[in-house]
């Protein structure tokens, strides 16, 4: 059995907020000496300690004969994410069937580089469908962490269930990855979707902290440059909670605009300032650099994160990536939301997506979607709840109801979609998303002016923040005591949406069967807390052949 390592990304490999900007960014910021803030992304045995493996190991985008596998060696004490200090070092890797290693059944090595900020992807390949895996890497006599992985079933497998973990928004300084904690202990995923905001560009206390930093970011500017985005990636994932739930199953991630600069589009962002930090298209390549060398993502086409995976004959996932080719957001009430000439996904990507969900022979259809697909109307709230409410989704907080960041904007790319499930007859597909803070089940209608009589094309489950602020936050008070206000009156003016909680942070565990695809919600304790408890809070289904959501009682 062979393996080999791939620094190229073959296309053959896969079928193919809210705060506003300040207005003055100091350009040292970006520019400023790398020694202190990048010493700060890594624990202090990093000083006597080399060669080391610093921050963790990971794997992704499982295949039915392969998997994807990362990690970052530190050669020596200096060479510190971004700082581009270190020599070429040689990293081995070992696959086994057993934790104990004892049946091995690939090996190989390749060469770290500061040219690549010394970190290591192994594309393996030659693996059984549908089996568990324990891999580990080592350079210089150190071994990393042992870490389990799954790959996909075979193409054709009737593969009679699916569990995935389903995260978003994850902001370093408001809390502790306590979701992360708590999906890594279970034990039962095959995988876990991340749908972006795995990193947030911010300085320290410019993004919901609202004057309290639980733990500071580094660097503490924000970041712009190729350095800065490293320091950032390292210093995530130096967490313990993320490690452990890399550590325990692949993920399969995309990108949203925090990985870039907030309310980012394909030729700037909401927070990027032209000139005083730098070209966007610079920022951009950085950032987009950065993201490829520390996640274990296997891109079908370089410098975008759309893809599909397949898992046997119980689902296919096509994976989108809705920052790069996206249309400049416009002021709502103006008309150019219905633009055809403006683009969410970019037409190419868009006919990839229309193809792949016409051609499935799968039995769902799941879509990676990092930004709402359903409609949305904010409809008659107080003025104390729709300003956070407004500022939280992007709004003008006068309350006009749309969120132009979300399909919403871009409207005439969701009516040629929701057209094509229609037209085609296609079934059960099913919208995973992030983005905004709060947990959805929503239909997704053909015409939510008219909904029920409306039929509903699809389904969007929405989870919450891992840590990033939600209503509850923003106007400080306990959990849950804005969304009984703010969750019947968000309901009456959508009659599409189940259910919505504007206030809790936590994780989602999707169950998938050839009867129904259902998504677990749950909610942590307190995301300042190392220690936070995780509970169940809702859960809802959607049978097979419905396009329909509804209410389930109990968890899986």
């Amino acid at each position: 059995m062979t393996s080999r390592y791939r620094s190229s990304n073959p296309s053959e490999d896969l079928n193919s907020r809210t705060p506003r900007r300040r207005t003055v960014v100091k350009a040292a910021a970006a520019t400023a000496v790398l020694a202190g803030p990048l010493a700060a992304t890594l624990p202090a045995r990093a000083v006597d300690q080399a060669p080391a493996f610093l921050h963790g190991v990971a794997s992704g985008d499982p295949l039915p004969d392969g998997i994807l596998l990362w990690t970052r060696v530190t050669p020596v004490p200096e060479a510190i994410p971004g700082s581009g200090l270190g020599p070429d070092t040689e990293v081995s890797w070992t696959v086994a069937e057993d934790r104990a290693f004892s049946t091995v059944v690939a090996k190989g090595s390749t060469t770290a580089t500061a040219a690549s900020d010394h970190t290591v992807k192994a594309d393996i390949r030659g693996l059984e469908p549908g089996t568990d895996y324990w891999f580990r890497f080592s350079a210089g006599g150190t071994d990393s962490p042992a870490a389990r992985t799954r790959t996909a079933p075979a193409h054709d497998a009737a593969v009679t269930g699916l569990r995935f973990g389903v995260v978003s928004c994850a902001n370093w300084e408001a809390g502790y990855f306590a979701p992360y904690r708590h999906l890594a202990a279970r034990g039962d995923l095959d995988a876990w979707l991340h749908l972006g905001d795995y990193i947030y560009e911010y300085g320290t206390g410019e993004y919901g902290t609202r004057g309290t930093v639980v733990r500071p970011h580094a660097p503490a500017h924000e970041i712009v440059t190729l350095a800065d985005y490293r320091v950032r990636h390292g210093r995530y994932k130096t967490d313990p909670d993320l490690q452990a739930l890399h550590a325990a199953a692949p993920v399969v991630a995309i990108w949203d605009d925090h990985e870039f600069a907030n309310d980012a589009w394909s030729g700037g962002a909401e927070n990027h300032t032209e000139g005083a930090e730098g070209t966007w298209s610079a920022r951009q390549a950085a950032a987009k650099q950065a993201y490829f060398e520390w996640m274990p993502v296997r891109p079908a086409i370089a410098g975008t994160t759309y893809r599909r995976l397949r898992f046997g004959k119980l689902a296919d996932l096509s994976l989108l990536d809705l920052r790069s080719f996206r249309s400049q957001q416009v002021k709502v009430g103006n008309g150019q939301v219905d633009d055809p000439d403006r683009t969410l996904t970019g037409r190419a990507q868009l006919d990839w997506l229309k193809a792949g969900l016409k051609a499935s022979d799968t039995t769902w259809r799941l879509v990676g979607n990092s930004v709402m697909i359903s409609p949305f109307a904010i409809g008659s709230l107080s003025a104390d709840l729709l300003k956070p409410l407004a500022k939280l989704l992007g709004l003008p907080q006068e309350g006009l109801a749309l969120n132009t960041d979300q399909w919403d904007g871009y409207t005439d790319d969701r009516r040629e979609l929701l057209a094509h499930l229609r037209a085609n007859a296609i079934r059960n597909t099913v919208f995973l998303t992030g983005d905004i803070h709060m947990a959805w089940a929503n239909d997704v209608p053909v015409d939510a002016g008219t909904y029920p009589l409306s039929p509903s094309a699809a389904t969007e489950f929405v989870v919450t923040s891992v840590t990033s602020d939600n209503l509850d936050d923003m106007v400080n008070v306990p959990q849950g005591t804005v969304s009984a206000v703010a969750a019947p009156v968000i309901r009456a003016a959508n009659r599409h949406v189940h259910w919505v909680d504007t206030d809790r942070h936590g994780f989602g565990v999707l169950d998938i069967t050839a009867e129904r695809a259902q998504m677990d919600y749950y909610v942590i304790s307190d995301r300042t807390r190392r220690d936070a408890t995780a509970t169940w809070s809702r859960s809802y289904r959607t049978r097979s052949g419905t396009q329909k959501i509804e209410r389930v009682y109990d968890a899986v």
